[in-house]
């Protein structure tokens, strides 16, 4: 029969404003007898979890330095508690109001899957892989814990704690659309352009959706658009484009639906004026690379901006696309920019003069 039980481990309670956070020592044995890692997928197009994958070589890494003589790991781990854990306070630390001595008490129940445990980690996946596989009794490391509302809170605080880290941006904008708190002023402003992204994106199911499962994510990785070529450019056309319509500068809410609408009549028409070129990966076609989808997102802010989606179909805008057909080389052949800057066709590069080079010649030969 599986053991229940609470671990009470000695903790000082600090107050960070309205906040709390936990400081104590355990077992990294024991870790991973309460806390789980939520790793990023998605269940029915609903976001779950929010750490990166365990990296293999880095945990083999490390747990060499854990069996090695007088190992130390001095970052605190981190971890993210729900209600059922809680602080039993003994007495302040000294004259500080901020600081309190007690016991934190963590219910374990060895019955119950990772994904109902009490806690999350946050920070410290790789160290604590690691010390569950040295060959060790035993490894005490430093933790810090606060008690978590939500798996949203969880998510901006893995973003916080991650953001001098090299986390890959991927997983950054994956994370975003279901991430709640205060973020960084950068994720911040991409926070609804990553919200629209994953709706466009996991519009698979949906028939005749010009992004559907083609956008490259951590929980779509069969995509070969990459994220960051589409989110700049909803980016852009939210901020300063066809897409502002939709958006209230007061709070920066948008009507998703209706940008989502907008988003899929262009680009599939663009799909249907470019069916090949739309089939193939950047490697071997400019329109799905960086500066093609950026170039085409400021063609489709000229041509639509004010016109909501539902007068998009009144624009004949098959027309306009089609007129781009001698001026461009998604494929193959040269872009004839200027009698002295001709380019092959995959002499276009994903820098912001190449997409500033391509977007005029672009709404050019519209005109």
């Amino acid at each position: 029969m599986a053991d229940r039980y609470e671990m009470r481990l000695p903790a000082i309670r600090l107050q960070q404003g309205g906040q709390h956070i936990y400081c104590f020592g355990v077992d990294g044995k024991r870790i991973h007898d309460f806390a789980t890692v939520s790793r990023v997928h998605r269940d029915n197009d609903l976001l779950q979890g929010y750490q990166r994958p365990e990296v293999l070589s880095h945990i083999r890494a490390i747990r060499r330095y854990l069996e090695s003589d007088s190992p130390l790991l001095p970052n605190a781990i981190v971890l993210a508690f729900d209600e059922r854990v809680i602080f039993e306070p003994t007495a302040p630390v000294g004259d500080l109001a901020y600081s309190t001595v007690g016991e934190l008490v963590i219910p374990v129940d060895e019955s119950l899957p990772d994904d109902e445990k009490p806690a999350w980690l946050v920070d410290g996946q790789q160290r604590s892989a690691a010390i569950r596989d040295a060959d060790l009794a035993e490894f005490p490391v430093a933790a810090v814990g606060f008690i978590a509302h939500g798996e949203a809170e969880q998510r901006s605080q893995f973003i916080l704690v991650n953001n001098t880290k090299p986390l890959p941006k991927g997983l950054i904008h994956e994370l975003l659309p279901d991430t709640a708190g205060h973020l960084p002023a950068a994720y911040a402003r991409k926070q609804l352009p990553a919200l629209i992204m994953t709706h466009i994106n996991a519009s698979a199911k949906q028939i005749g959706t010009p992004f559907g499962g083609r956008i490259a994510t951590p929980t779509t990785p069969d995509g070969y658009i990459k994220d960051n070529s589409v989110l700049r450019m909803i980016e852009n056309s939210l901020y300063e484009g066809a897409l502002y319509q939709y958006r209230d500068p007061s709070d920066g809410s948008a009507d998703v639906a209706q940008v989502e609408l907008h988003l899929n009549y262009f680009w599939t028409v663009v799909q249907s004026v470019f069916p090949e070129a739309w089939a193939l990966p950047p490697l071997k076609s400019r329109l799905t690379h960086g500066a093609g989808i950026q170039s085409l997102g400021y063609v489709m802010d000229s041509l639509t901006e004010g016109v909501p989606a539902a007068e998009l179909p009144g624009l004949d805008l098959e027309s306009a696309i089609y007129k781009l057909k001698p001026h461009v080389a998604w494929t193959s052949g040269t872009w004839e920019f200027a009698t002295d800057n001709v380019r092959r066709w995959n002499g276009l590069q994903n820098t912001p003069t190449d997409v500033r080079l391509l977007t005029n010649h672009l709404l050019r030969a519209l005109k």
